[in-house]
């Protein structure tokens, strides 16, 4: 019996599934992205969903910070 491990070890972020289609304005991703640090700041550390939904959220807002910063320098 064979077993599919095809989402074992997926990743978080695949560029060709997941590619940005919209880039917010630079200050409206900084003003995000500082909203879910401030937000996830508390998270339990010992909680493992909690640590799970930080993770994902802060990398979220980290992307598409990085996206609105490529904007604006017009790369």
């Amino acid at each position: 019996m064979s077993v599919d491990t095809s989402a074992m070890g997926a990743p978080l972020y695949d560029p060709e599934r997941d590619g940005t289609a919209y880039v917010p304005p630079l200050d409206a991703a900084l003003r995000l992205a500082r909203a879910t640090l401030a937000e996830k700041a508390s998270a339990n550390i010992h909680d493992h969903d909690a640590m799970m939904r930080a993770a994902v959220s802060l990398e979220m807002r980290l992307r598409a910070l990085v996206a609105a910063l490529d904007k604006e320098a017009g790369r």
